[in-house]
């Protein structure tokens, strides 16, 4: 096809909606019409959230290149693996998912899903995806590599394709889109889709170190195989959001899990989408983001990890001081 980014798979409910977040919004002292939502979370594959448009781009790639077993890996409660599986039994392929962690003896949240989807699961402390990627290639089983979120070029044409989409639904631009940086890819998708006048911030949720050079360079990437100019805008990224460590609760994350679902009966994980609207929160609080600006936050899904045990008590305690 003329088009790259007609070059994929369907899998996703698209155009996801974007709706207003009035309530909220008034709650952070911005004006009516100002504070959106773009519903990543309802793009359907298996539950729903942004890794649906990186996998459309993702497994056209592998069938391209003649695999039949899709590789990938991540987190215990990793929603890029949850989809994967699905997206590979959507397909007829084969899936092998590696989980750094060891077997829980319940499985919760999205583990239950990777069982009811059933790939092959590989459980380890380290995310060797060379070593199950050469085992299969012997058992000639075809393997296309994956990495964590799917957060290569190659995926972040999904969100290339997804700032298209915004800027088609938002009259006028937004002047700010809020997401949550996990690998990078959606972040680096939307600086390549976006124009420069349109801000991008990304949370910081500490999956890896090094975003502020894999951000830029994947945008790069992701522009010139979409066939559009570099991209000049600025890259922002919160990464004071993150407390702990990845997956690790945060207070201000416990906040904005109240503020979305008490304003707008809106459902954020603690993983990411939490800690990326508490990054929102701090740039409105701190006037880093003004009154009037045009704000949409990407909700990028990973409801299941909400129902993890590790989750419940925090969840039932609520939040240390009032949303």
């Amino acid at each position: 096809m003329a088009n790259p980014l007609e070059r994929r798979v369907r899998l996703a409910h698209l155009p996801t909606p974007l709706e207003p977040m009035d309530r909220l919004g008034a709650r952070l002292g911005m004006e009516a019409g100002a504070l959106w939502v773009k519903r990543d979370d309802a793009t359907g594959l298996a539950g729903g959230g942004n890794k649906a448009r990186k996998l459309e781009y993702l497994c056209a790639d592998a069938i391209e290149q003649g695999c039949r077993t899709l590789v990938t890996g991540g987190g215990r409660q990793s929603n890029h693996v949850r989809m994967t599986a699905a997206a590979a039994n959507r397909l007829g392929l084969a899936c092998t998912i590696v989980l750094g962690a060891d077997e829980p003896s319940t499985p919760t949240g999205n583990v239950v899903l990777d069982h009811l989807l059933a790939p092959e699961i590989v459980w380890g402390g380290a995310l060797d995806y060379y070593a199950t990627c050469a085992r299969l290639a012997d058992e000639g089983r075809r393997p296309y590599e994956m990495p964590i979120g799917g957060a290569s070029a190659v995926g972040a044409l999904g969100y290339v394709q997804g700032a298209l989409e915004l800027l088609d639904q938002f009259e006028g631009r937004p002047d700010w889109v809020v997401v949550a940086d996990g690998s990078g890819g959606t972040h680096a998708g939307l600086l390549a889709g976006l124009p420069a006048s349109v801000r991008v911030l990304g949370v910081d949720v500490g999956t890896r170190p090094d975003l502020d050079e894999q951000v830029p360079a994947k945008a790069l990437e992701a522009a010139a195989r979409a066939g559009l100019p570099a991209p000049t805008g600025p890259v922002l990224i919160d990464h004071e959001r993150f407390g702990a460590g990845y997956a690790v609760p945060t207070d201000d994350c416990r906040r904005a899990l109240d503020l979305a679902a008490r304003f707008e009966g809106l459902i954020l994980d603690p993983v990411y989408t939490g800690k990326a609207l508490a990054g929102l929160v701090h740039a409105r609080r701190k006037d880093l983001i003004a009154h009037d600006a045009r704000v949409v936050f990407l909700h990028t899904g990973g409801l299941p990890a909400l129902f993890a045990a590790s989750y419940a008590d925090w969840v039932k305690r609520g939040s240390p001081t009032p949303a």
